[in-house]
């Protein structure tokens, strides 16, 4: 059994539903590829809204995004400014062909 409030207390307001932090629901990298790298680098990272600003801006600069949760969670665990580390140079690859036969397709 509970206790009647005090006199003039104020209820407390009600809890809202905890909401999915921002930062666990969007991730997003930017990989580049130079001539002379060994590999692409990563050349930006973020979670929630730098995640959100990195899409949008190659939106914007009419790179293609590719959206694959799994290849960005590995990623996620290198450095920014690393090369991509060898055991993702397939997949990786495989991407970049997709990309490239894409931007071939462009008018």
């Amino acid at each position: 059994m509970s206790n009647p409030p005090a006199p003039g207390a104020r209820p407390l307001p009600a809890t809202p539903e905890p909401e999915t932090p921002r930062e666990e629901r969007a991730l997003a990298l930017a990989l580049a590829y130079a001539p002379g790298d060994t590999a692409p680098r990563i050349v930006a990272k973020g979670r929630g809204l730098i995640a959100e600003e990195i899409i949008r801006r190659a939106h914007e600069a009419g790179v293609f995004v590719h959206e694959s949760p799994e290849l960005v969670t590995l990623l996620m665990q290198s450095n920014l400014d690393d090369h991509i580390p060898p055991q993702l140079y397939v997949a990786i690859a495989e991407l970049l062909a997709w990309i490239y036969r894409l931007e071939q397709e462009r008018p």
